[in-house]
């Protein structure tokens, strides 16, 4: 098999390509980046050349997407904007990659009837006060990054519907784990822990994420890929339904380090409250279960970051210098 990963320098892309070369060393793998934001050429530097082909690219240049469509057999589309911040302060790069960017693919993959996998986010569902949302709730974006994933998995579906395109479409919970932007809530906390800096949380910090750790993801969508049933979507959950401030506790309390970093800030527009998934489909159909459990994930998570300072300097002077730390 001949895999495309978009967006493999990302942390999620990133993790995937290691886990693919890990437990499927017969796979070749490309790798197209555009090395936008989240994008660090450090997460897949241990690689032998001869592992996998890394070529600079955006996913809405339509000459470099036809020519890789044409030479691979499965496409696995990892390449987002995704930080709700900055799509508060401004959509416009959310909306080109996010939409025209699957467009693109989408052309490619069903004229060369090709597989594509689309990572999608449970975030399209919007804020549940109760229950988890399953493969056939509603859409209820609230802000533009989540709106514009919503927009992408419309559009998806209406390919598969029109033109019988062969994709399925993954929607999984909060990941956490090696090479993660500091945008994001742990490592944020784990890197401002490290230099006794304050740590903002917006609101109450109450707002309740279900986390899953990265490699019990990529271990999910290869199950999609070899045994998902054509056309279908479905929904991956950590089963760890935690507030923003028992995060911070937890990190602070295995990094040894003071509550009093801890600062609370005024929250954001359209916050959501609560997202919750239920996974039962993907468990039951395709037999996944999770490897990891959070405690264990977490003090993997904190072990790198701390085993890694230069990976976490480079990247975080990346990501200051273009937008403040806010913490999602």
């Amino acid at each position: 098999m001949k895999l495309l990963v978009t967006g493999g320098y990302g942390f999620i892309g990133s993790n995937f390509i290691l886990h693919t070369l890990k437990n499927y060393p017969k796979i070749k793998v490309t790798n197209l980046d555009a090395m936008l934001m989240g994008s660090n050429k450090k997460n897949l530097k241990n690689i032998k050349k001869e592992k996998i082909k890394n070529i600079l690219g955006n996913i809405n240049n339509k000459k470099i997407i036809k020519k890789l469509v044409n030479q691979n057999d499965v496409i696995v589309n990892f390449a987002a904007e995704t930080h709700v911040d900055r799509s508060i302060d401004d959509a416009s790069p959310f909306l080109k990659s996010n939409i025209i960017g699957i467009h693109t693919i989408l052309e490619e993959v069903t004229k060369r009837k090709k597989k594509l996998i689309q990572i999608s986010t449970d975030e399209v569902y919007g804020s549940l006060k109760k229950g988890s949302a399953s493969e056939d709730s509603c859409f209820n974006p609230s802000n533009p990054y989540s709106a514009s994933k919503a927009s992408a998995e419309l559009l998806v579906k209406s390919y598969i519907e029109t033109y019988d395109c062969n994709a399925n479409i993954t929607r999984c919970t909060n990941n956490f784990g090696p090479m993660q932007s500091p945008e994001k809530l742990i490592p944020k906390v784990i890197m401002l822990a490290q230099e006794n800096k304050k740590i903002p949380i917006y609101g109450t910090g109450k707002n309740v994420r279900d986390w899953i750790y990265v490699e019990d993801h990529c271990s999910s969508i290869w199950k999609i890929i070899l045994d998902g049933k054509r056309g279908n979507s479905y929904n991956i959950a950590g089963k760890n339904e935690l507030n923003n401030i028992a995060i911070v506790k937890q990190i602070l309390k295995i990094m040894d380090k003071s509550l009093d970093l801890i600062s609370y800030t005024k929250d954001r527009p359209g916050h959501d409250f609560r997202y919750s998934l239920d996974s039962s489909k993907i468990e039951k159909q395709l037999k996944w279960k999770r490897k990891y459990s959070f405690e264990r994930g977490l003090k993997g998570t904190i072990d790198w970051y701390l085993r890694n300072q230069d990976w976490s300097n480079n990247i975080s002077k990346k990501i200051i210098s273009a937008y403040s730390w806010k913490t999602r």
